[in-house]
């Protein structure tokens, strides 16, 4: 693993949010009816997912404040055992809301030492969601619940370790 060096904080974005900025500007000089919804509804949504990046913001920062590079690397990192591969399935498991509010945290995870493997353990994992199975298990049944949330986790580690032995054998 490389050496993590403090970089300087880059808006790596610019210049997609430039190019929308100049779209809009264009869009709203030639036609004004068609730009001024457009743009409401961009804000809107805009107001609608900052709390999810305020949130994000908050728990990577207390991440950070209380957890060292070293201790992640102890449990997500290239020296983890298996316990690594648990706690990358229940993070999948108990992470709600939309993945791209989870995406600079597990790039921070990422820089910090966590696995690749787990990262895919983490993805796949999320497809189970916790709030929705007491509805899954209403319209399908105990049975079916139990077993395809095992496949799905059994599933979440096979990819995990294939990405693993792909990974190693420089196949990607």
């Amino acid at each position: 693993m490389k050496k993590q060096q403090n970089k300087p904080f880059a808006f790596r974005g610019k210049y997609f949010f430039l190019s929308v900025c100049i779209l809009y500007g264009v869009l709203f000089l030639f036609n004004r009816e068609s730009a001024q919804p457009a743009l409401l509804k961009s804000v809107h949504i805009l107001v609608r997912i900052l709390p999810i990046f305020v949130v994000v913001i908050l728990f990577t920062a207390l991440l950070n404040y209380f957890l060292q590079p070293r201790q992640i690397a102890g449990y997500l990192g290239r020296d983890s055992s298996y316990a690594g591969w648990l706690w990358a399935l229940a993070g999948g498991i108990i992470s709600h809301g939309p993945m791209y509010a989870w995406y600079p945290l597990l790039e921070d995870l990422r820089s910090q030492g966590m696995r690749d493997e787990l990262l895919v353990v983490f993805f796949a994992s999320r497809t189970i969601k916790i709030p929705l199975l007491p509805m899954m298990v209403d319209c399908f049944g105990l049975k079916f619940t139990i077993v395809l949330s095992c496949y799905i986790l059994i599933g979440s580690l096979v990819q995990g370790y294939i990405y693993g032995l792909l990974n190693r054998s420089k196949l990607l």
